[in-house]
């Protein structure tokens, strides 16, 4: 098995990048052209994420969901996008990345226009699923793309759009889902998604140039299947839990299953020419360290949403458009955090400003917790929103710089970028499937109690929110422990770096 190093060359929000890059590269004008149609690929695939948030109330009405299935409306997107972008990431370095990405727009689109047309739970999340497949095409292929396109400080700035997009997309999911559930109704949430393909198809061709696969080698699809399969034993055995129990033995046989198949990925890994991940890669500290971190980033950013919007919709009774106005703020917020991030990255490395971005997380899902039901707008929704969004936008730069900056070599950025998405989307399937769960088992067993229930909700709300908090602060803190953070060595090369703790 080939030994990963950290890859030579300038880093994603490394001080030590040579400011005038390559001076034989003559790609730019071009090469910038080309990261807006990057961007929105990846801004509909995190929007996709957040958006149903909104609508989930309608489409139960509409669909006739069960309450306890409504999470798998997020779920089966999440689950298929989480457990599939390692292989899509991967084949990424072995063909061209451009088609990847091309054949991910197609499918997408074609999933997000099944799931308008949807018109029983089954047809909607089965086409969730396909949207996810699609996803995990897309999505490490266009960051494919754009690490490959880009050298020393420019890569800065460029990735820092690319967290950017990742951060505000979270908040301006939920703002345009309130604003189309209310309006041309919740099926124009997908329908949105195909012209906007469509554009970004047209431009890919004019505007991408066309990246061949770096070795020829085999796809590891048994490593795959098993990932994919230990992910969803995990969040199904999660989601169960509210039903049946954590010690039933639906529960922990589905525990129990994810570890074992979790053991035979690695095991598989271990003895695969071409493995899906190289298992030596977590060696590399910085990407060990920021994926770990991107876990409990990615459980806190979608939860959140999740359970911020039960509280507008049925603890406060807002409507779906005005429930999205609300989050208008925190987008905004989120917006300008990223461009903070995108300016500190070159300066300070990731570390500072992730620890920073996710003390800011914590403290505003602490201070949403303390939310009460007839609490105004303006002074209480509105001041943790502001500092939550500002530490969302903060993070999503940080993070994704922390995570990707150990891999930039050749055949490296598809695997980097797979795992970077992977880590923050089974973050995301299972902090929602973990807080949801003791949300609603707060709710049942107030509920027992006799109180009342839109109380009863706002408690178990309450819940998901504090232990969000304490995810968040664990974030900030493994960020300060466990980040190496880089710093220039007068008269070294420009390769070099001295790690400081």
């Amino acid at each position: 098995m080939t030994t990963h190093q950290p890859a030579a060359g300038p880093r994603a929000g490394d001080p030590t990048d040579d400011p005038t890059d390559d001076p034989t590269d003559d790609r730019g004008p071009a090469r910038w052209a080309a990261l807006p149609v990057l961007a929105a690929a990846q801004f509909i695939v995190i929007l996709d994420a957040s958006i149903v948030n909104i609508a989930i109330p309608t489409i139960e009405a509409d669909l006739g969901f069960d309450p306890t299935d409504l999470q798998w409306i997020i779920n089966a997107y999440v689950l298929a996008f989480g457990g599939l972008l390692l292989l899509g990431g991967r084949l990424t370095d072995l063909v061209d990345g451009r088609r990847v990405f091309l054949a991910g727009l197609a499918l997408f689109a074609g999933a997000s226009a099944a799931c308008a047309l949807a018109t029983e739970p089954a047809v909607l999340l089965g086409a969730r699923v396909v949207q996810g497949v699609g996803a995990a095409m897309l999505s490490p292929a266009g960051l494919s793309l754009l690490t490959s396109g880009f050298r020393g400080r420019r890569r800065a700035v460029a990735l820092g759009a690319w967290g950017a997009v990742s951060g505000v997309a979270g908040a301006a999911g939920v703002l345009l889902g309130g604003l189309l559930t209310d309006g041309p109704g919740w099926p124009w949430i997908f329908w949105i998604n195909v012209p906007v393909c469509v554009v970004v198809a047209a431009a890919t061709l004019r505007l991408v140039a066309p990246a061949g696969g770096q070795r020829a080698t085999t796809l590891d699809l048994p490593g795959s299947v098993l990932i994919t399969a230990t992910v969803t034993a995990l969040v199904f055995g999660v989601v169960s839990s509210e039903e049946h129990g954590w010690t039933s033995g639906l529960v922990l046989g589905s525990f129990a299953a994810s570890v074992v198949l979790l053991a035979a990925f690695v095991v598989v890994e271990g003895r695969t020419r071409d493995p899906l991940v190289p298992l030596d890669v977590f060696g590399l500290r910085n990407l060990s360290v920021g994926n770990a971190t991107n876990i409990l980033f990615g459980g806190v950013q979608l939860s959140t949403f999740f359970v911020l919007t039960l509280y507008l919709q049925q603890v406060r009774g807002e409507t779906a458009q005005d429930s999205g106005l609300a989050y208008l703020p925190l987008a905004a917020a989120a917006f300008l955090g990223s461009g903070l991030a995108s300016a500190l990255l070159p300066r300070l490395g990731a570390r500072v400003p992730l620890v920073g971005g996710m003390v800011m997380l914590a403290a505003g899902l602490w201070w949403f917790s303390q939310l009460q039901a007839d609490d105004s707008y303006a002074a209480g929704f509105l001041p943790p929103s502001l500092l939550w969004g500002t530490g969302l936008g903060i993070a999503a730069v940080a993070v994704l710089a922390a995570a990707t900056e150990d891999l930039g070599g050749e055949g490296e950025s598809g695997l980097a970028s797979g795992l970077f998405n992977t880590t923050q989307q089974v973050g995301a399937a299972v902090g929602l499937a973990v807080l949801s769960t003791l949300a609603f088992d707060r709710v049942d067993a107030l509920a027992r109690t006799g109180t009342d229930p839109s109380q009863a909700l706002l408690e178990g709300l309450h819940r998901a929110l504090e232990v969000s908090a304490v995810l968040a602060a664990a974030g900030a803190v493994l960020a300060l422990v466990g980040l190496r953070r880089r710093r220039v060595v007068a008269g070294a090369p420009r390769t070099s770096t001295t790690a400081a703790t």
